[in-house]
């Protein structure tokens, strides 16, 4: 992993904008080694771990060093190597910190930040200038080599450094080692005595109530999944699929306004899962109003957004190709990528894992829409025009089995879908046929038959193109929704009622209705007569 080579593709384009300067790239190569030591401290993380840090924070650098001297010598000693003027460095070093942070977190995934760091220290070490030892951890800067050697970065520039007083200087780093015996000789004294007044058992660990409460910060936060947005366009550039998680109503309107500015009323279709299960902020909700034109303008495209990455694909590889470049330069922060070709098996088996996970994390009286969404994460593989359960999905359904029962006012609904490679009407049987297996599925294994409802859905309810194979295969699913869902609009609402049961809505434009209600009155039904 070269974090460096990552930070300078995704980073400095961002921050230098049209300003290529090799000076200030070099700069900012040599301060993204230092930011990354220092990142790579746990007490250190630990301070932030749980803020939402905004991209544009130009005062997280100030957080991370609390030491203003520090500060002062980090932009200093970074302008003078470079010969950039010291006040444009600090700017730029402003600027680039929570844009490096947010990359390190998404290169980290689901590893800590500091572990990953710590574990990948030597694609950054050599990068990091000797002068850097007095503001970062002990033990990050790497051997300083022989003479002759090899250099301590290939950023460091080389000419001489300029230093005034040289013997003081070198009589006081003479005198180092002896105060670092003399400071150590005093804590270990310090120490002694606060044991022998406050004598704890021997192997008992002690946390203050700080530690604690950052400990159970940082693992909340690391239950919180990325804020996302999944789009698809059709053959005429409309939107053709949406769906969107997010953490507040805050950041679902944000989504709609740039999704409606893009594609007028088709924003509409979108459909939202709003809970706290969610990130608040998605990176790349500023450069919506860039970035979905973009995907607007190619026909039977997709786009994923989730955390700093962006996953796009296009039936025509040029196309693709260029969609990534146009994004790329659009949301310079941001890792766009290209989807691979479909590992089924893959799939499969990273969704039965990723779903276990999450029914792992349910705990003791789940919320049964974390019960929902765990159980849809699944992918449930039918052979083709089949609906027999695949022996890999039962082990999952029947803990699920267990937690219905366990759980006295869970009713969910089971919804099946399918790709539009066959009629409509074939698709809404096999739908249904393959909702009701799960839901038989289940009741074989004791659930009660009155807390499951199915329906089948076809291919009206596609979540990403049908013109490539990834899309097909992402849109034959299986949903889990809780019933009380249905009827709950803008809040987390999984599918609309229209869609639910098309004749038995009073607010659609047929007269199939139960009541009457505001259709065409010059034309009636035997349920819903003409007044």
């Amino acid at each position: 992993m070269d974090i460096i080579s990552h930070l300078t593709r995704t980073v400095s384009p961002a921050v230098l904008g049209d300003d290529h300067s090799p000076a200030k790239e070099s700069l900012l190569e040599q301060f993204y080694a230092i930011f990354a030591a220092r990142l790579a401290d746990h007490d250190t993380y630990g301070r932030f771990a749980n803020e939402n840090i905004a991209r544009d924070d130009q005062e997280f650098y100030d957080r991370v060093w609390t030491e203003g001297a520090h500060r002062d010598q980090i932009s200093r000693e970074l302008a003078g190597k470079h010969n950039v003027d010291a006040t444009a460095a600090r700017g730029l070093i402003a600027m680039a910190a929570p844009l490096a942070f947010h990359e390190i977190k998404s290169l980290a995934g689901t590893t800590p930040v500091p572990q990953f760091l710590n574990d990948n220290l030597a694609s950054y070490q050599h990068h990091i200038p000797a002068w850097a030892s007095t503001v970062l951890p002990a033990g990050m800067l790497a051997a300083t080599p022989a003479a002759g050697g090899t250099r301590i970065s290939d950023t460091t520039s080389t000419a001489p450094l300029q230093h005034t007083e040289e013997e003081k200087g070198s009589f006081m780093k003479a005198l180092l080692p002896i105060i670092g015996l003399i400071i150590l000789g005093a804590l270990a004294w310090a120490l002694l005595r606060g044991c022998q007044e406050n004598p704890e058992p021997v192997a008992t660990p002690v946390a203050s109530e700080q530690q604690a409460a950052g400990d159970e910060q940082v693992a909340v936060a690391a239950d919180v999944e990325p804020a996302s947005l999944r789009i698809a366009t059709g053959e005429n550039n409309e939107l053709y699929a949406c769906r969107m998680n997010a953490g507040d109503e805050t950041l679902q309107s944000k989504v709609m306004n740039a999704l409606t500015a893009a594609f007028g009323d088709e924003a509409n279709k979108c459909r939202a899962d709003v809970d706290d299960n969610f990130a608040t902020d998605m990176p790349a909700a500023a450069q919506l109003a860039s970035i979905l034109p973009i995907v607007k303008n190619v026909p039977n495209a997709s786009m994923i957004i989730k955390g700093d990455t962006i996953t796009v694909n296009a039936p025509d590889e040029a196309a693709l190709q260029q969609l990534v470049t146009d994004l790329q330069a659009a949301a310079p922060a941001m890792t766009v990528q290209a989807e691979g070709p479909l590992d089924l098996q893959g799939e499969i088996d990273d969704s039965l894992t990723a779903a276990d996970a999450a029914m792992n994390n349910l705990g003791d009286n789940p919320d049964p829409r974390d019960v929902a969404r765990a159980l849809s994460i699944q992918v449930i593989n039918f052979e083709l025009d089949k609906a027999i359960i695949p022996d890999a999905n039962k082990a999952l359904l029947d803990r699920a089995a267990k937690i219905i029962n366990e759980v006295p006012d869970m009713e969910l609904m089971i919804i099946g879908h399918t790709d539009s490679q066959a009629s409509d009407d074939y698709n809404i049987e096999l739908s249904q046929e393959r909702a009701d297996a799960v839901k038989e599925y289940l009741v074989a294994q004791g659930v009660d038959a009155s807390k499951l409802s199915t329906k089948g859905m076809g291919e009206s309810e596609p979540i990403a193109d049908n013109s490539t194979e990834q899309g097909r295969f992402r849109n034959r699913r299986i949903e889990f929704v809780v019933n009380d869902e249905i009827n709950v609009a803008n809040e987390g609402m999984i599918i609309s009622n229209d869609a639910l049961d098309p004749d038995l809505n009073p607010l659609d434009s047929n007269n199939d209705d139960l009541l009457p209600d505001g259709d065409d009155v010059t034309q009636g039904s035997a349920i819903d007569p003409a007044n």
